[in-house]
């Protein structure tokens, strides 16, 4: 299995959505179709 390679700009925009916007993160993680894990692996 091919792990998914996303943009920096991606990334950075998701972790706003969860930083800033205070949405949590299993609802971000859902709608942009990524794990959980993933999302807290990315730097804030």
């Amino acid at each position: 299995m091919s792990r998914q390679r996303y943009p920096e700009e991606f990334k950075i925009e998701a972790v706003k959505q969860v930083t800033e916007k205070g949405k949590p993160v299993a609802d971000v993680a859902q709608r942009l179709g990524m794990s959980v894990h993933s999302l807290y692996a990315w730097p804030t």
